[in-house]
């Protein structure tokens, strides 16, 4: 069962929590091919920055969560039965 966190961490972010984010966002964007000025780009840093207050602090989990919920999975392709 997965856990849901509860409280929301108020606190500021300070400068390692954004790098965290930073480095997270620059590797999704990457991978997505998504340039930096836009508005997807615009969308996976407020999903970062709001999963990680939510206390996803683990950066592979902060980019299997984005992943999932910007719908950026790489495609896989399918294997013939």
């Amino acid at each position: 069962m997965v856990e849901t966190i509860i409280k929301k961490s108020q606190a500021p972010l300070d400068s390692r929590d954004l790098e965290v984010c930073r480095h997270v966002f620059d590797d999704l964007r990457t991978m997505a091919d998504v340039p930096r000025i836009s508005e997807e780009a615009e969308r996976i840093a407020a999903i970062v920055v709001e999963l990680y207050r939510q206390g996803v602090r683990n950066p592979e989990h902060l980019k299997t969560m984005v992943q999932a919920a910007r719908g950026l999975f790489e495609k896989q392709p399918t294997q013939a039965a």
